[in-house]
C-alpha cells in the first residue's frame, strides 16, 4: 500500500485522470461539487464505504453500524479513505472533527463525502487529515440521517455520468482539481501510465523553466 500511494501521491488528478481514459475508462471522476476543505489537501487510499438516508424507509439503524454505536470504526483500517454517500442529503453535516479524529486515530487518511460536513474550522487543525465535501452546515446528523450500510457498493455523483461506482477497496485519489476513484481491478495497470505521465510531465517543467517553447516542449515529452 505504502508504494502504490507514493506512486499516486507524486501525480495530480489530471495525470491520473488520463491515464484511465487510455485504459477506456472516462466515467471516473466524481461530481466537481466535492471539494478539498483547504486547497492543499492531497489524498490517496482505499475505498471504506458507507451509506445513508434522511429518507424514513432507511430509517432503521444497521445494528453495530450506525454513528451512535462507533463500531464502524472498528472496521476502518491504516491508509484507508472513508468514502460517504449521502443519498442526496443537501442539509446536514454527515462528517465533523470528531468523526475524523475517530477515523484518523484507526488509521484513516481522509473523507469524501457525496454530502456535507460541519466543524470545518477545527477539522482544519487536524493533522494529517483531508477531507473532500459538497458543502458545510451546522445541522447535526444524528438525528436527521442514518447509516444503511457499510462496507458495500455505492454511487457517488459523477461529472461525465449520473453516477460512479465505489467498491470497498477501490482506489480513491483526491486533489483540489477533483476526486477520482481507480476501480481495484485496473490499479496495477493505471500506475506505470501515471508513472510515465508524471515524469514527461515534470521534464516538461524543467524544460519550461528553461525557456523551452511550448510546441518543442509537446514534441520532446508529448505532454504540455
Amino acid at each position: 500500500m505504502d508504494d502504490i500511494n507514493r506512486r499516486l501521491l507524486v501525480a495530480q488528478s489530471a495525470d491520473i485522470y488520463d491515464a484511465m481514459v487510455t485504459l477506456g475508462y472516462r466515467n471516473q471522476c466524481l461530481d466537481v461539487g466535492i471539494k478539498p476543505l483547504r486547497d492543499d489537501m492531497k489524498m490517496a487510499g482505499p475505498a471504506f464505504t458507507i451509506i445513508g438516508a434522511r429518507d424514513p424507509l432507511y430509517g432503521e439503524d444497521v445494528e453495530g453500524d450506525d454513528f451512535s454505536t462507533f463500531a464502524l470504526f472498528d472496521r476502518l483500517y491504516e491508509g484507508c479513505v472513508v468514502v460517504i454517500n449521502a443519498e442526496k442529503d443537501d442539509v446536514c453535516g454527515h462528517w465533523g472533527e470528531m468523526t475524523s479524529f475517530g477515523a484518523r486515530n484507526m488509521g484513516a487518511v481522509g473523507a469524501v463525502i457525496d454530502g456535507g460536513t460541519r466543524d470545518k474550522t477545527n477539522m482544519l487543525k487536524i493533522p494529517d487529515w483531508s477531507c473532500f465535501a459538497k458543502y458545510t452546515s451546522a445541522v447535526e446528523s444524528r438525528s436527521n440521517w442514518r447509516v444503511r450500510q457499510v462496507q458495500g457498493t455505492i454511487f457517488m455523483t459523477g461529472t461525465l455520468s449520473k453516477s460512479v461506482r465505489v467498491d470497498p477497496g477501490d482506489w480513491i485519489f483526491a486533489d483540489n482539481d477533483g476526486v477520482l476513484v481507480i476501480p481495484i481491478g485496473i490499479l496495477h495497470e493505471v500506475l506505470p501510465i501515471v508513472d510515465d505521465i508524471a515524469h514527461r510531465e515534470q521534464l516538461s517543467r524543467e524544460a519550461f523553466a528553461k525557456g523551452w517553447k511550448i510546441k518543442r516542449v509537446v514534441e520532446e515529452f508529448g505532454r504540455a
